[in-house]
């Protein structure tokens, strides 16, 4: 990137940060989700550092919030609310260090390491000990008095008193002076935690309501509004982190426990003494960061000497002796180099966006699937656009959506090729499909994928046999199909370029060894049309054999649950198929042993089931598929028809009506035991 390209980069990203910012702050809307934002900023932010002469004290990296709402009274903060800046790496951490020794020479640091909730920043002003005012950040100079909606959060306390020892005598007496007459300033974050924000989504929806998105914008939003009933009707809480007011503490970390015995939550963090010991907190809090029950995003690392972060001062939005350092987040943004079109098992062709390198739940990622040409169009991406880019587990990257406000004009429409770009053979939509599909069976591009596919660790699981093998022994002409695999003899393998006796020897064996395979996994090998691992299992646990399977009428497959029409005609087909009929022939007289679970007994049969409250060991949904993949069936609702009710964690109203009616009751390990 030259110069005049890092300036025009640097307006772009200016302006589109603005935007969010104000919508998201002022507004209360978040067009885009907090993870992608941290990406913009921290692009802008490196950018400024490399091209320093670009910079400008207008710049959202000086930023600290949005402009406040005009519907409060505004409140000037004595102390102004800063932000933190963000870090995402262990190189990043070690370079503030380096930052630190640089502005305090000779100075050894101890940290505060604090889980960074994901909430909604207020303060509140204790005066003689009564809470008199409670305000927003706003733009960190002026937020708004939302005092009486604060007042309906249980957890602030209306009056503070001494509810435990505080850590030396001199704060305790200072303390007690404060509350008797003085001011006390607390920090914190207003948040809703995330079962009570299910709770509430789920109510939401049976009344045909409107939803909220997550927990974050519910809570500001409950805040940010005039009647304070609202407010009050949200299961909002408090968690405090910081307290301006001096009681004689030294350290960050004594504020931590000051906090509880004036009545307020806070997080228990960890004193650091070292960069290792920060790293160390950083991912034991990623590791159960599902199992906090609100949001985080990160943790705060702050000098804990007070004495030494005042001296350290201010830099742009935040504290030089703080830092916020993030999760992996799940999304980020990047942009489209190119997108390249490629053929899979089934002749189905697939875009897939090439990206500048971005680091995503922790791993680094450059290509995503856009999916199909309607997919395209429904994003109306282009190449060259900066997308939002998202991933879940380890599944291929998804583009989210484009940001069109930072195009320059430069980039290009994706054209969807008419022809195979392998076989050059021509591709067809079938109906009711939203995919394009080369139909030629004799498609090298589709014959490799299925190799490719046949032996991976969830089929045959073949050690040692990966797609450049396969690539090696299709250009040798000996392999064309699935079954010439089993076929192969060293003496095949020891000519080929990589091959030696051992490794030929090693990978006979591997092939030998995979020979004896679950039905599960063998079902899945086949690359039959919309059948992957978990239908590949229910396949398996229902008919009990190949043979059953082979012999299944659409109205049997039709029985399963969420295989749906569509899967249960391509399952169908797929076994009436001659070539696919030589295919399991050849594989089972090539010494393919399929292990077969049995056919199940349905011991369910006939049974109907209800479900109250949640499961732990399993979804409602998967629950209700084990009982109809046992012959039962499942009800919404409670009658006298009901054959039994499962009853989970906070059981609703159904649990009262089946107790009324006399319908048999069972915990969850009770039912554990019946689907076993």
């Amino acid at each position: 990137m030259d110069k005049q390209q890092a300036k025009k980069r640097i307006e772009k990203l200016k302006k589109a940060i603005n935007h969010y910012r104000y919508l998201c702050h002022v507004l209360d809307r978040q067009d885009i989700d907090e993870g992608s934002l941290d990406s913009l900023k921290h692009e802008l932010w490196k950018l400024e550092r490399e091209y320093p002469e670009f910079f400008s004290e207008d710049s959202p990296t000086q930023r600290v919030e949005g402009k406040p709402l005009k519907y409060f009274k505004k409140v000037e903060h004595e102390t102004p609310m800063l932000s933190i800046e963000d870090i995402f790496s262990e190189k990043e951490l070690s370079d503030w260090q380096k930052y630190l020794e640089r502005i305090s020479p000779g100075r050894k640091f101890e940290y505060y390491a604090e889980m960074k909730i994901d909430g909604f920043a207020v303060t509140l002003i204790y005066e003689n000990g009564l809470l008199s005012l409670g305000s927003t950040r706003g733009n960190g100079a002026v937020g708004e008095d939302v005092t009486q909606n604060l007042k309906t959060v249980e957890s602030i306390p209306l009056r503070i008193d001494l509810q435990g020892k505080l850590p030396t005598k001199e704060i305790e007496e200072k303390a007690k002076e404060k509350i008797k007459k003085g001011i006390i300033e607390v920090r914190g974050e207003v948040y809703i935690n995330k079962e009570d924000f299910r709770k509430l989504n789920a109510e939401l929806e049976k009344k045909k309501e409107k939803t909220f998105a997550n927990p974050r914008n519910l809570a500001a939003g409950s805040i940010r509004q005039l009647d304070p009933k609202l407010a009050a009707s949200r299961p909002l809480r408090f968690l405090a982190y910081d307290m301006v007011t001096d009681l004689g503490q030294k350290k960050h970390s004594e504020k931590h426990e000051i906090l509880p015995c004036l009545g307020f939550k806070t997080n228990e963090g960890k004193v650091c003494g070292n960069l290792q010991e920060i790293v160390d907190y950083w991912k034991e809090t990623s590791k159960i960061r599902e199992k906090v029950p609100f949001q985080i995003d990160g943790v705060v690392i702050t000098v804990n000497e007070d004495d030494l972060l005042r001296r350290m001062g201010r830099a742009g939005k935040g504290m030089r002796g703080t830092r916020a350092l993030k999760f992996a987040p799940e999304r980020s943004t990047t942009r489209i180099r190119k997108v390249v079109f490629q053929i899979g098992r089934t002749g189905a062709v697939t875009p897939v966006a090439g990206l500048d390198p971005v680091r995503i739940g922790g791993t680094v990622v450059s290509r995503a699937t856009l999916h199909n040409e309607d997919e395209i169009k429904r994003l109306g991406v282009k190449i060259g656009d900066t997308v939002i880019v998202g991933r879940a587990g380890d599944v291929i990257p998804d583009i989210i959506k484009p940001l069109p406000e930072l195009r320059t004009g430069e980039e290009k429409e994706i054209i969807f090729p008419k022809e195979c770009p392998v076989c050059k053979g021509k591709l067809f939509k079938e109906k009711g499909e939203a995919v394009l599909r080369c139909r030629n069976k004799d498609c090298g591009a589709v014959a490799k994928e299925e190799l490719y596919h046949f032996v991976s660790k969830k089929a045959f699981d073949i050690e040692g046999m990966g797609p450049k093998i396969i690539d090696q022994l299709m250009d040798a002409g000996l392999v064309s199909s699935p079954s010439d695999i089993f076929e192969l003899k060293e003496g095949d393998l020891v000519p080929l370029e990589r091959f030696a006796e051992k490794s030929a020897e090693n990978l006979v064996r591997a092939i030998m060894k995979s020979k004896e395979i679950p039905l599960s996994r063998f079902i899945y090998a086949l690359s039959i049309r919309q059948v992957g691992e978990e239908t590949s299992s229910d396949l398996a646990d229902y008919f009990g054999s190949l043979k059953e399977l082979e012999k299944a009428s659409l109205e049997d497959l039709r029985k399963i649950p969420d295989i749906g029409s569509v899967g249960s005609e391509s399952i169908h087909n797929w076994f009436r198929s001659k070539k696919s009929l030589e295919l399991l022939k050849k594989l089972q007289d090539s010494g393919v042993k399929i292990i077969s679970p049995g056919k199940k007994e349905k011991s369910l049969k006939d049974k109907t089931f209800v479900f109250t409250g949640s499961l732990e060991s399993l979804s409602r949904e998967e629950a209700k598929n084990r009982v109809r993949m046992l012959g039962g069936s499942v009800s919404s609702s409670i009658s006298k028809e009901t054959d039994c009710l499962v009853a989970g964690e906070n059981p609703g109203s159904k649990l009262e009506k089946a107790e009324s009616i006399g319908v048999k009751i069972v915990s969850e390990s009770d039912f554990l035991k019946m689907i076993k």
